[in-house]
């Protein structure tokens, strides 16, 4: 028997050629082989359940911070669990001398939030859902040792379409707030606090979206409703206020602010309590100049940043009624090294710092993942008592 075998990237088939011993005529029979299997014979499923445990455990961010000013230790351990749909977060503090203090537990899903303070033995539960595409929006939260954690309980109900949506909300069963609106022209709304004045509110869209009109009023109404019409530009109001006499009259107050383009910067005039404060604002991609004054107390002060170059910069302020003056110099050697030095006039104190790590990022965005700052901060009056403060925020990932 001779055999021949052909092969390919996707397939191998094997081609045979026999023959039969009882015929005589010896003529040859081909057969083909292939080994290609139909892949829903060996079909394996597997079914993966949703609180099933993973093989290894998730992974755990670490991050302490340390503030040399209040000499206190900030731990915060945070894990994600059931594929990344919830997080389990731990945090606590602790001092130099090792003892721990604050520890708070939460678990913290898309829709249900819960925080447990240990030492006050108090529980915060937050939860929120939506139903009809979330056009009709529930949320409610419930602090069981009431103003523990300075956020009040509250009721949330809300439906909104194209042309149609309202929501009330009940905040500790005191205040009631509800919300009508009709398309995107007009709005209702009514405020009412126990033991307080209410108010009613009715907002209307002009056309353009950027004209609004809108009248509110107390409840009990005591005089005539409060306008206020916003423009591009900006808005004014007029409503009624008590004068401070003993006949206590009641005339019209006019409030607003304007805003226009006026040159190259962008001019402000913002009238209230009888004062008119004008402001201008001028900036390019190297100088920053603010002048402003406040009428009738003819209070005069101005604003100045120069860059210096690529990596430098200095801001000055100085107010000519107070002579209070104000400097700032920075120098950013790259995203991650700065370097800061100014003077307060109004303090008497001179200060300069040293930031290791995005200023205003995150520690996981920082090098070795930390962030450092180290200050130095000298009284003008009593150099002897300078200080050195020093901040670190370090991140862990296990």
């Amino acid at each position: 028997m001779e055999e021949t075998s052909t092969t390919t990237t996707t397939t191998t088939t094997t081609i045979a050629t026999t023959q039969n011993p009882n015929n005589t005529n010896n003529n040859s029979q081909l057969v083909l082989e292939s080994p290609i299997q139909n892949p829903n014979n060996n079909k394996s499923t597997t079914t993966r359940s949703f609180f099933s445990f993973p093989s290894r455990p998730p992974p755990v961010r670490v991050t302490s911070e340390f503030d040399s000013d209040s000499n206190i230790f900030l731990h915060k351990v945070s894990c994600k669990l059931f594929n990344s749909i919830a997080k389990l977060k731990l945090s606590f503090q602790n001092n130099k001398e090792g003892g721990v203090s604050d520890p708070q537990i939460a678990f913290v899903t898309k829709h249900l939030s819960i925080f447990y303070d240990v030492e006050e033995q108090n529980a915060f539960v937050k939860g929120s859902f939506g139903i009809l595409g979330d056009r009709l929006q529930f949320r409610a939260a419930q602090d069981v040792k009431r103003y523990q954690h300075g956020e009040p309980n509250y009721i949330f109900l809300g439906y909104s379409s194209k042309y149609f949506g309202t929501s009330c909300t009940f905040n500790d069963w005191k205040s009631i707030i509800s919300t009508i609106n009709l398309g995107t022209f007009f709005q209702f709304k009514y405020c009412y606090q126990k033991a307080q004045e209410g108010e009613v509110a009715m907002i209307a869209s002009l056309p353009d979206p950027s004209y609004k009109l809108e009248l509110s009023s107390a409840v009990p109404s005591i005089g005539l409703p409060k306008a206020t019409f916003r423009f591009p530009l900006g808005e004014i109001s007029v409503e009624e206020r008590e004068q401070e006499e003993e006949d206590l009259r009641r005339v019209l107050s006019v409030s607003g602010i304007v805003k226009g383009q006026l040159l190259n910067g962008i001019c402000a005039a913002q009238y209230k309590d009888e004062n008119l404060n004008l402001r201008y604002s001028y900036k390019d991609e190297e100088m920053t100049f603010i002048p402003s004054i406040s009428l009738p107390s003819n209070s005069l002060s101005f604003a100045f940043k120069r860059r210096l170059g690529i990596s430098d910069k200095l801001s000055y302020w100085y107010n000519f009624d107070s002579n209070n003056w104000s400097t700032v110099y920075k120098h950013t050697m790259s995203k991650d090294f700065k370097f800061k030095a100014g003077y307060d006039s109004d303090v008497r104190l001179g200060w300069a710092s040293l930031w290791v790590g995005d200023e205003e990022g995150k520690a996981k965005t920082a090098p070795m993942k930390m962030k450092v700052q180290v200050m130095l901060q000298v009284p003008q009056d009593d150099i002897k008592s300078s200080a050195v403060m020093l901040r670190v925020k370090k991140r862990w990932d296990f």
